[in-house]
């Protein structure tokens, strides 16, 4: 007898469904993919119900709708666990300053970067925060980005931090794809604390990290039983280790999870730090040592090179992602996207930028945008892989190896955008059944 579902996928050349063990992958396993070859999925009420060859859920199942994935290859949804979606304005004149010669560190010490973002977003009220925000998404979902973790960080006041935390609600509330909320109040020294960081230090501690706190125990976020972290920039310009150490530690106690961003130009000391708090990543990592890579390889806490921004900076320099797998680190990519270092919707550029440039194999850099990313913001449970159990977010691409994804860039590799069950994005091409 056959069992009623929602939807049924048959015939993928590959089902790529990056299943495993339910820690981050490491090392070999960083390059087992578990591909089913003639592949189908079963999808019930937004959840894999089976996965298997098509022959036998075929027999299995009678489908509301059916999608002839035939000649192309299913992969599971990207996770892009590191952005800055929600900002007011962009920063296209720095963009021009930089291939003019300016260093990134230079024009945010002259009051540009972050800071500039900061006043517009300040600004901005939150129906046009959301406006623009839900445009990217729209951007990054087309792309095959079904889950992303969004920073605040552009306020750098308690009111405007605030603000930033109910428009990535609100985006939650009316987006597609799958939100995870996090305080970035230590992003740099806003202007009236120019002069004075330990100042400042104290008001996220004292005064923003209560009222975040109080915020994410009335929100959706936990209601739904999602996580809220915690993060800060230790740099040059922005905090030290130590005003890091008690920002994040802070954080912890209010119940937030760690997150760092560390060694973009300089190597403080940061990753150190966020290991011994137990971050559930330290992310950037260009400038990482021997020592570091160690440091993350005994460690539960992921590395999260985000090349978009090396490659956006022309720098040459580019995290030690090889090395990193190599040692044995779990590691993760992301977009970074933000309006100055990293205005790049893309995952799958991501990928093609790892591969070639930081040398991961098309099959790893896959795994650090699916599986290990969604462990990089506690969500491995829910997304990530395609197995039963999990949510229904499946990417159809163009062709029919999985290798195409980063092989070929400048386009958008995906045909098909499922998500939590539900046909989102779609180009032409596909034989859909009702």
């Amino acid at each position: 007898m056959t069992q009623r579902i929602d939807l049924l996928i048959l015939n993928a050349a590959q089902l790529v469904t990056c299943m495993g063990d339910d820690c981050p992958r490491r090392r070999g396993a960083m390059d087992e993919l578990h591909i089913v070859e003639d592949g189908a999925v079963a999808v019930s009420d937004g959840l894999i119900v089976d996965v298997g060859p098509s022959a036998r859920l075929r027999a299995a199942y009678r489908a509301g709708q059916e999608i002839d994935a035939s000649g192309r290859a299913v992969i599971p949804g990207l996770v892009d666990p590191h952005t800055h979606v929600v900002f007011g304005g962009d920063r296209a004149d720095e963009f021009e300053l930089r291939i003019r010669g300016a260093s990134y560190m230079e024009i945010m010490a002259a009051g540009g970067g972050i800071r500039s973002t900061v006043a517009r977003t300040r600004a901005a009220t939150e129906a046009e925060l959301i406006a623009a925000a839900r445009r990217r998404l729209d951007e990054m979902l087309a792309c095959g980005t079904t889950t992303v973790e969004i920073k605040s960080g552009y306020g750098l006041d308690t009111a405007t931090e605030l603000k930033m935390l109910r428009v990535i609600e609100e985006l939650d509330r009316i987006h597609p794809c799958t939100l995870i909320p996090t305080f970035l109040g230590a992003h740099t020294l806003p202007p009236e604390y120019a002069e004075d960081g330990a100042g400042y230090v104290d008001l996220v501690i004292e005064e923003m990290i209560p009222a975040v706190a109080a915020w994410y125990a009335a929100s959706r976020f936990a209601a739904g039983g999602r996580p809220f972290f915690i993060d800060a920039f230790c740099e040059e310009h922005a905090f030290d280790v130590a005003q890091s150490r008690r920002i994040l530690a802070a954080g912890k106690a209010a119940g937030m999870t760690p997150k760092l961003h560390a060694d973009q130009f300089n190597a403080l000391g940061g990753v150190e730090m966020a290991v011994g708090l137990g971050a559930v990543s330290v992310d950037h990592l260009e400038v990482s040592g021997t020592a570091e890579i160690a440091l993350l390889a005994q460690s539960d806490t992921l590395a999260v090179p985000l090349p978009a921004a090396n490659f956006n900076l022309g720098e040459c320099r580019f995290a030690p992602a090889r090395e990193l797998v190599d040692a044995g680190a779990a590691l993760a990519l992301a977009t970074d996207l933000n309006p100055g270092s990293a205005p790049c919707f893309s995952m799958a550029l991501v990928m093609a930028i790892a591969c070639r440039y930081q040398r991961l194999l098309p099959g790893e850099a896959l795994l650090a945008a699916t599986i290990n990313a969604a462990h990089a913001v506690n969500m491995a449970a829910t997304v990530g892989s395609i197995e039963a159990g999990k949510q229904a977010d499946l990417l159809i691409l163009k062709a029919s190896d999985y290798r195409h994804a980063a092989y070929f860039f400048g386009g958008n590799p995906v045909e098909l955008v499922i998500k939590a069950g539900s046909v989102i994005h779609a180009d032409r091409g596909l034989k859909r059944n009702s």
